[in-house]
């Protein structure tokens, strides 16, 4: 199985507001760019669809390492969707999970491949994460124009 590292991120400008999503996989001398947005939408939303895109641009299955700076993102597919499942994708307190449809989709993907997910805090320097945010807010600045 090939290797991929994703770095992915989401941006808005509000919340809601205009938002972009972007993100930088890397799979041995390979490497790809990818980006969008919408006029209207959150973060948490921009920060789902970057790791969707990402692992949806993947033609067979693969071995991932997701870089996100959203514990949002990493905790809920790593722990909280088992809940959410169980009870037929409501939270604890018996509300119907938010963004539910992209939850789904990365849900489906997630189980495509062989993913890991890690966390990295956000505007402290690292490259990978730096690289997204730009991508973000290229994806901003194309819902914008």
């Amino acid at each position: 199985m090939s290797e991929v590292v994703v770095y992915a991120d989401g941006a808005c400008r509000g919340n809601p507001g205009p938002g972009g999503w972007g993100a930088w996989l890397r799979s041995g001398e390979h490497e790809k760019e990818i980006f969008g947005g919408e006029k209207l939408t959150t973060n948490n939303r921009m920060e789902l669809t970057a790791v969707i895109q990402a692992l949806a641009s993947l033609n067979q299955r693969c071995e991932v390492t997701i870089y996100t700076d959203s514990e949002y993102v990493k905790n809920g597919i790593t722990q909280w969707i088992h809940g959410w499942k169980a009870r037929g994708w409501r939270t604890a307190d018996k509300k119907p999970v938010k963004n539910i449809e992209l939850w789904q989709r990365l849900d489906e993907l997630n189980a495509a491949h062989s993913v890991r997910w890690r966390w990295v805090k956000g505007h402290s320097g690292d490259p990978g994460n730096e690289r997204a945010d730009r991508l973000a807010n290229k994806g901003v600045d194309a819902a914008l124009a």
